[in-house]
């Protein structure tokens, strides 16, 4: 017989979003639960006591939904801290009443376990305990089962719709100091429509993937393409930072099976999703998908494990050196370091890895070369020219590693669009590069 001894625990622990969020005090730091899992009644509840706080330290990932809390009339309330900006809270960041933290996605734990970041309160979003008390963390382990582990006080939104994943994904009751009970539809982040350029770009990059890989995809529309072209592949596998809805009918045409993994087989290793409903219900209960936090699935080591690991992320720009601009615009930060090098490192030390930075090569309605001379003043370097193997646009693929600034320029001269080739020769020649 199990035991339920737990329950009662349960029992007293509930209270409303309000009165849980009534425990914060100035000058604390508040995590919260990132991506779709984003705890969105805990958030107005801790926004409502606004003008009752001051000093407050919001840090999260990339979130979904509300961000109140970086309004200007906030400004003396709240302080945001983004690991990654999200479109939610890039002007605060731009304007100054938030900060950003440049870090690899798979090194933000750590900064919880040595306390470089003390957390005081972790707002969570989690699914309704199994017989044995553990809720699960649903669409996202992310980094916040380590926050919780190491917040002073953890306040879970319990919702009967957020889907209980498996893998290193469960907390326990007795682990959670309040519980808000909830019945909201999950945040989505649905698929947009794939441009043509993003299908040429993808096309591209299928013609680099060989059957038995496994895959590691971002966040966008060049990731989506990726899959757009895959049906004709066999045996691939999953090792990466989340999924979208792009991978549903992959595996259910049997296309993505795991079976070749050379770790976890069989599985699909993952932090996270952004996706719809969709995906929600196809991740429930379903033993092929086991999610860890993102310390593990974005270590490189761990992903260098992996024969024939392919990581494929964007860029915003790439110079003619390889240097890759993938987190700001200028001086302007508009999203994060994220596990770019994570992957790219991994894949790269990976038996047969593909280490691959995709981006079309215009911007501005094709008025502005993204392949470059030099970087945006201000702009940062994510991915160093050290580390950069292929780069990617929708005019075919240059392979960078080992070669030499003569060699890179030409690569990437030829998959840079037509009408700045011209301009890019004559400030190679004019820096004698050619």
């Amino acid at each position: 017989m199990k035991s339920l001894a737990w329950l009662e625990n349960y029992r007293q622990k509930r209270v409303s979003a309000d009165e849980a969020l009534k425990q914060i005090s100035a000058g604390q730091t508040v995590y919260i639960h990132p991506g779709c899992a984003a705890p969105e009644q805990l958030v107005r509840a801790m926004v409502r006591r606004g003008a009752q706080l001051r000093d407050v330290k919001v840090i999260h990932l990339l979130t979904a939904g509300n961000a109140d809390y970086v309004k200007p009339e906030m400004r003396k309330s709240f302080r945001h801290v983004a690991f990654f900006a999200g479109a939610n809270v890039r002007g605060a960041i731009n304007e100054g009443r938030a900060d950003f933290i440049p870090i690899f996605l798979g090194e933000i734990e750590a900064l919880f376990e040595n306390r470089s970041i003390q957390v005081d309160a972790a707002l969570i979003h989690v699914s309704p305990p199994d017989e044995h008390g553990f809720c699960s963390f649903g669409v996202g382990v992310d980094a916040t089962k380590t926050a919780a582990e190491y917040a002073g006080l953890v306040i879970a939104q319990v919702n009967p719709k957020m889907p209980r994943t498996l893998g290193d994904s469960f907390i326990h009751i007795n682990k959670i100091d309040f519980l808000v009970e909830v019945e909201d539809d999950i945040l989505e982040h649905p698929q947009g429509q794939i441009s043509d350029i993003a299908k040429k770009i993808g096309s591209n990059i299928a013609d680099l993937i060989e059957d038995g890989s496994t895959l590691q995809l971002g966040i966008g529309e060049i990731p989506d393409a990726v899959l757009y072209y895959m049906e004709g592949k066999k045996d691939l596998g999953i090792h990466t930072e989340m999924v979208s809805d792009g991978v549903v009918p992959l595996i259910e045409k049997g296309v993505i099976n795991n079976e070749k993994k050379t770790l976890h087989p069989g599985k699909i290793i993952l932090g996270f999703v952004l996706g719809t409903r969709r995906l929600y219900d196809f991740i429930d209960n379903n033993p092929s998908f086991e999610f860890h936090p993102n310390r593990y699935t974005n270590d490189p080591f761990i992903i260098s494990r992996n024969d024939k690991q392919v990581a494929i992320n964007s860029a915003i720009e790439v110079d003619l050196t390889g240097q890759i601009c993938a987190d700001s615009i200028g001086y302007n930060f508009y999203s994060g370091i994220g596990g770019q090098v994570d992957f790219i490192r991994g894949a790269a030390r990976s038996k047969g890895g593909k280490p691959i930075i995709a981006l079309p090569s215009t911007a501005k309605n094709a008025t502005v070369s993204r392949i470059v001379p030099h970087l945006q003043e201000g702009a940062g370097v994510v991915t160093s020219r050290g580390d950069v193997h292929y780069v990617v646009t929708e005019y075919g693929a240059a392979y960078l590693h080992g070669k030499t600034i003569q060699e890179r320029c030409r690569a990437l001269i030829k998959i840079a669009h037509p009408k700045f080739r011209d301009e890019l020769q004559r400030f190679v020649r004019e820096k004698k590069w050619l």
